[in-house]
């Protein structure tokens, strides 16, 4: 017996089993894949590094500067939860870090660049 994987507009798909899955609220991706994001209005690409890191430069395009190791659950409290995010810090790990916070706060479509600006060779604004 061949069992398809079936996909659907929505992002779910259905198992072989039968049972519906749905598409991860969090995604790694890297610079390859953001950059055509980052285009999209749609997006929102948020930086979590400390003031300090953002004066030495942020990935042009940046939307939003909320410091993880702040007050973030404050600072994305009135965000839309229906737009794309995409947040990146210096290597990724703080970044990982808000978007599972994020996740938990009802955000559904959450996108973490892996390696943060320091893998990042697009364009850098100071």
């Amino acid at each position: 017996m061949m069992s398809a994987l079936l996909v659907s507009a929505c992002g779910a798909n259905t198992a072989n089993d039968g049972t519906e899955q749905s598409a991860p609220t969090i995604q790694n991706i890297n610079q390859t894949e953001a950059l055509p994001m980052m285009q999209d209005s749609n997006v929102v690409v948020i930086d979590v590094r400390t003031p300090g890191e953002i004066q030495a430069g942020y990935i042009a395009g940046a939307d939003l500067f909320i410091d993880y190791n702040g007050d973030f659950k404050g600072g994305i409290e009135n965000l839309d939860k229906s737009k794309t995010y995409l947040v990146y810090c210096k290597s990724g790990g703080r970044s990982s870090g808000a978007a599972k916070a994020m996740e938990a706060a009802g955000f559904t479509t959450i996108y973490n660049l892996n390696g943060g600006i320091s893998s990042w060779s697009g364009p850098v604004s100071k």
